[in-house]
């Protein structure tokens, strides 16, 4: 949970709902003290939930199996170390 100034809050608010819908909660607050908090909505982020893994358990059924070294190959693909 991150927290803000109300002043910043209002300047900010479009980026601050982005966070929210990437399922971070914000807390306002006002000279030091919380007033407020931004949640995200709970039905819409389980609806979220269900989709994606309905869509996992389709694509494994075109796919198969697979390892965990593949699954770790796959995580790490791309990565500069």
């Amino acid at each position: 949970m991150r927290d803000i100034q109300a002043s910043d809050a209002k300047t900010h608010l479009l980026q601050i709902l982005d966070e929210v819908e990437r399922g971070e909660t914000v807390r306002i607050t006002r000279h030091g003290r919380p007033i407020a908090r931004i949640v995200p909505e709970a039905n819409r982020r389980q609806a979220e939930i269900d989709k994606a893994i309905a869509n996992i358990k389709a694509l494994r059924r075109h796919t198969g199996k697979i390892t965990v070294e593949e699954i770790l190959s796959a995580r790490h693909e791309g990565h500069n170390y």
